[in-house]
């Protein structure tokens, strides 16, 4: 008896070295929900105080071929939202990859990364094409829709959540896609909503 229980006991060892080996489990649950805070108030100030609101396809305000200073007050907004979440998910996960005795860079780090590059790479390129004809009312969508994709490809490097995560934000974004003029209430409840669900679901279910 003692003898299967150290069999089970070496099997379960090496179950989990290779999933270390194989797959990024330094996602932090607490980066996904402070990602969601950030994305509800970046929300929140491009509606208030940018007056942000496209109820089509092409908006009028954001003509073709122009660059208002409201727009370059919502790029700015864009980027520094994602700038906060970006350094938060750097700092939040290094500190588990630390507890964990991990380096937070590592070669399946890498594997996570370049699997999400290529479609964040294109969706970023088209959305700032779409800004640039005036097709504003597709940004949110958009972002929404590669994001998914980026998150899709790279599950299979890490948490097996992390694929339904992607899908759900893909079909955030074919839905935005069909009703444009709730682009933004859509794109509040994917990063924003969605991200403090699974953000608080991550942690108690792989933190605690």
């Amino acid at each position: 008896m003692k003898q299967e229980q150290d069999y089970s006991r070496d099997l379960a060892e090496i179950r989990t070295m290779m999933e270390r080996s194989s797959k990024f489990l330094s996602l932090s649950g607490w980066a996904g929900i402070m990602a969601g805070i950030y994305a509800l108030a970046g929300a929140f100030i491009a509606y208030k105080v940018f007056d942000f609101h496209p109820d089509g396809i092409m908006d009028i305000s954001y003509a073709a071929g122009t660059l208002s200073s409201n727009l370059v007050n919502l790029i700015l907004l864009a980027a520094f939202v994602l700038a906060m979440a970006i350094g938060t998910a750097i700092y939040l996960s290094s500190k588990k990859a630390e507890k964990r005795g991990e380096t937070l860079w590592n070669a399946t780090a890498r594997r996570v990364l370049i699997n999400m590059a290529v479609p964040l790479t294109v969706g970023g390129l088209l959305i700032l094409i779409l800004i640039a004809k005036g097709f504003i009312g597709f940004v949110a969508p958009f972002t929404l829709l590669f994001y998914g994709l980026a998150l899709y490809n790279a599950s299979k490097f890490t948490y097996g959540e992390m694929r339904s995560l992607g899908l759900i934000q893909v079909g955030l974004g074919l839905i935005s896609a069909y009703f444009v003029g709730y682009g933004l209430f859509f794109w509040a409840l994917g990063f924003g909503v969605v991200h403090i669900i699974y953000g608080i679901y991550m942690h108690y279910k792989y933190e605690r």
